[in-house]
């Protein structure tokens, strides 16, 4: 996601927004933290959607009310600037992160009452009291069984949060390392598409460096 070529009405003083981000940034790892020139996109975009600001979201193409799906390579950052956004004082920071591989462990041990958990979870009528979640690093799971029935379990919850989105508009984000194609053949057409529905696309290119270095 590239910034806009022409000067933005801004809600917020985004040279503010930043610093705070960065100094949070080193806070969170231990060491210094800085924003590369060729991701700065993905950061301003991001911002722009946890902040609700709705000139910078029109202007780049930005949904508020879609979701967030973050896509790039191992190691490019991307769960943790989902911790990060959690540090603004907004509305929009009260969401939890939970690994893909995590869901599918409880599924193996609890059963299809995980599937419920992720799917639904405490929703009510006001989509605002559902919970709302990160799903981490989508495609590091496998496909699961409980008692000999095999599941494609996160297939499974993101196409019931894909009704509740369109009933209630239920939020869902992800991370992955998976390109477009790899998320059709792991989780099928009927899913992918669903998902342009539900997201906003953000990927690193394949030159971000290793944060984890």
């Amino acid at each position: 996601m590239k910034l806009p070529s022409q000067p933005l009405q801004m809600s917020y003083n985004y040279q503010v927004v930043v610093s705070r981000l960065i100094r949070s940034g080193e806070k969170t790892l231990g060491k210094t933290f800085h924003i590369p020139e060729n991701e700065r996109g993905i950061i301003f975009g991001l911002l722009a959607w946890f902040l609700e600001d709705e000139p910078v979201a029109e202007k780049m193409g930005i949904d508020l009310k879609k979701g967030i799906l973050l896509s790039g390579p191992i190691g490019c950052g991307k769960t943790t600037l989902f911790r990060l956004m959690q540090s603004f004082p907004t509305q929009r920071k009260n969401f939890g992160i939970v690994s893909t591989r995590k869901v599918v462990s409880e599924f193996m041990q609890s059963g299809y009452e995980v599937l419920e958990k992720y799917s639904r979870g405490n929703f009510s009528q006001d989509a605002r009291c559902a919970r709302l979640y990160c799903f981490d690093d989508l495609g590091s799971e496998t496909t699961s069984k409980y008692f000999g029935n095999d599941c494609n379990v996160m297939a499974e919850i993101l196409l019931t949060r894909y009704d509740m989105f369109k009933e209630k508009g239920l939020l869902t984000h992800i991370t992955t390392n998976l390109s477009a194609t790899e998320i059709e053949s792991q989780y099928g057409n009927r899913l992918r598409s669903r998902m342009r529905e539900m997201f906003n696309l953000f990927g690193y290119d394949e030159t971000s460096e290793d944060k984890r270095k």
